[in-house]
């Protein structure tokens, strides 16, 4: 401070004080001037990074979760194999019980359509399998017939 005050007359000196604040001034502008674009340059630099990472992540979810949904389908597609071997091994042993059985297949194709009929409102409608496993349809007598 001895530098813009005079202890022996008293006094302050306003021009070295002044050049210095105009000095400092015109410094910290031009720094201004530098930093700022470089400030620019860094902020987008540090930003697209920021975006890559980003956009990287969501990639590497992207793909994680379409391999999960391929594991997915490849165990629901392995069940449905076994089920479906399941289900011929079941029909296979059915089919060779019921080999020589026809009384009793006829038998249980009756009952079956006594249930059916039965549950249709009580519907006196009845059909009997023929030789060749046919039934015999007689539809044409429930239809109304057209007035003259």
């Amino acid at each position: 401070m001895a530098r813009y005050y005079d202890q022996a007359k008293d006094e302050l000196f306003l021009g070295p004080l002044v050049r210095d604040l105009l000095i400092a001034a015109v410094l910290l502008i031009a720094a201004g001037m530098y930093g700022c674009p470089q400030y620019n340059v860094w902020h987008a630099r540090m930003s697209g990074r920021a975006e890559f990472t980003r956009a990287e992540q969501n990639r590497r979810i992207a793909v994680q979760e379409a391999e999960a949904k391929r594991d997915a389908a490849k165990a629901l597609a392995d069940a449905e194999i076994a089920r479906a071997h399941g289900v011929a091994e079941a029909n296979r042993i059915i089919g060779e019980g019921l080999k020589g059985h026809e009384e009793y297949l006829r038998y249980l194709w009756i009952m079956s359509l006594e249930h059916t009929a039965s549950s249709v409102n009580g519907s006196s409608v009845i059909y009997v399998p023929t030789e060749a496993n046919l039934p015999i349809l007689e539809a044409s007598r429930l239809t109304p017939k057209p007035e003259r």
